[in-house]
């Protein structure tokens, strides 16, 4: 399976419980950090409702 890095760009203050709650999910604790997953359906689901503070890169 194909493997995606996501890092997060933009800060979770002001956000909604829900974003604070997916960025923690996907491991994501502070910016510029960077994870790495596989890209299954329930991943990149996680990455499309928070797209406005992630970049994502497929390896």
């Amino acid at each position: 399976m194909a493997t995606i890095k996501v890092k997060q760009v933009r800060s979770a203050i002001g956000r909604t419980k829900t974003q604070k709650r997916t960025l923690e999910a996907l491991g994501l604790k502070r910016l510029h950090q960077v994870v790495t997953h596989d890209a299954s359906p329930a991943v990149l689901g996680m990455v499309a409702a928070v797209r406005h503070l992630v970049e994502v890169q497929e390896n």
